[in-house]
């Protein structure tokens, strides 16, 4: 029996028996799993815009100090002193924050639409492609645990 045609959403092109869906409710098949995977996808998303803002602020820190090294009116110890605070690798330290957080903004969106569309078909897969997750997760640490050391250093 055919519900209603004023219900909303629902589809009735698909065959009965799809694994995307029941045809009687016209709900999502694996619901759970498909919103589990969307809400890691948000995850990292909001994750990578962190990065990625954290990557601007110290490139406006960065341009700031070496301003305030510039109109400094003080002698040229204090000049120095503040052009060393924004370093050799200062000026590149934010561009590998931004490009970083960038880079698992795409991660993330491959993983989204590659893992939506393993859900949808109705084979079993391994979980076996987190070698990407674990690289780029690495690289960021060793990002941050660099820029932690240089600033305790420098």
């Amino acid at each position: 029996m055919r519900p209603a045609p004023e219900v909303v959403g629902y589809d009735y092109s698909r065959a009965a028996g799809t694994p995307r869906g029941n045809s009687e409710t016209g709900m999502i098949g694996g619901y759970s799993d498909h919103a589990a995977n969307e809400r890691t996808f948000l995850a990292w998303v909001r994750t990578g815009i962190a990065i990625i803002a954290f990557g601007f602020v110290i490139e406006k820190f960065n341009i700031f100090m070496l301003t305030v090294a510039s109109a400094a009116l003080g002698d040229a110890a204090q000049r120095a002193e503040l052009a060393h605070l924004s370093g050799r690798l200062g000026r590149y330290d934010g561009l590998a924050l931004i490009f970083g957080g960038v880079a698992i903004v795409v991660l993330a969106t491959t993983r989204f639409v590659r893992t939506t569309r393993l859900l949808d078909d109705t084979r079993m897969y391994t979980g076996n492609s987190v070698r990407s997750e674990l690289l780029l997760s690495g690289a960021l640490v060793l990002l941050v645990a660099s820029y932690s050391i240089y600033l305790a250093l420098g």
